[in-house]
């Protein structure tokens, strides 16, 4: 890529935008210009971009034009409220919150699994979507799978890490696992009860059906990505770690694939 690059990361201040700023500068993207937004709140902070210290800019008061990729490291409803605004001035938004991702307009990808649906996007501004955080490693495992022997089952169990939920739930399994050496007791605030030396068999809220947010998000966005006749069943579990989620799963195929193969 010769041309560089205008970026916007929008929630620089957030872990998923740090993260970002950090990718952005390690893996050297063209970029002319890094501009960190974020709410009100933290205007007059800076973030780092290598050894630069980029200040923190009012998203609420802030012009897309001439932002050749802004990166929405937010939620639903900030998206909701920026991203087609961004793309309205000419900005190309890939947004990590959960909004689009099921749309049928906008594309849910996952380079190493199917970029080609990118292609009818090439050199328009568009929204594009990113998927769950335990989908991605997910379906770059299953897709070349699929294209060898077409999936028909999938079960697949997470363990998921407070990262998940946000600094706040990291603060929270911080200083909930320092009061217990202690022997001081912390009332939760981010999740339903204590989560230091402790786990919880759901994340997200339960549906009338018995299964939570985070395992149809799972379902549906591997679904969109892969195929949508794959039969599947996920559970998803909170563990107390830090950052780092793992999966288990359990593949079948319609066709015969042994295990070198």
């Amino acid at each position: 890529m010769s041309k560089k690059l205008v970026v916007a990361v929008v929630g620089a201040t957030g872990n998923v935008g740090h993260e970002v700023l950090n990718y952005l500068h390690d893996r050297q993207f063209p970029v002319s210009k890094v501009i960190a937004l974020a709410s009100e709140n933290s205007v007059g902070r800076s973030v780092s971009f290598g050894d630069e210290a980029l200040p923190v800019l009012d998203l609420r008061n802030f012009n897309f034009e001439g932002v050749d990729i802004a990166f929405f490291c937010v939620g639903s409803e900030i998206s909701r409220k920026y991203a087609k605004d961004a793309v309205a001035k000419g900005c190309t938004v890939i947004d990590k919150s959960s909004l689009y991702r099921l749309d049928d307009d906008v594309p849910l990808i996952v380079p190493e699994a199917n970029i080609d649906k990118l292609i009818a996007t090439r050199g328009k501004p568009s929204i594009i979507s990113n998927p769950n955080c335990c989908v991605i490693p997910l379906v770059v495992a299953l897709n070349p799978l699929h294209n060898a022997a077409k999936i028909k089952r999938i079960v697949v169990s997470t363990y998921q890490s407070v990262s998940g939920a946000g600094k706040p739930a990291m603060d929270e399994l911080y200083m909930q696992t320092k009061a217990k050496f202690i022997f001081e007791e912390l009332k939760p605030k981010i999740f339903p009860t204590q989560i230091a030396f402790n786990l919880f068999p759901h994340v997200g809220e339960f549906d009338q059906n018995g299964s939570t947010d985070e395992e149809l998000k799972i379902q549906e966005e591997v679904k969109k990505i892969i195929s949508k006749n794959i039969k599947i069943s996920v559970t998803c579990v909170r563990v107390p770690v830090f950052v780092s989620h793992s999966l288990s799963v359990n593949v079948e195929f319609e066709d015969e694939l042994s295990a070198q193969e």
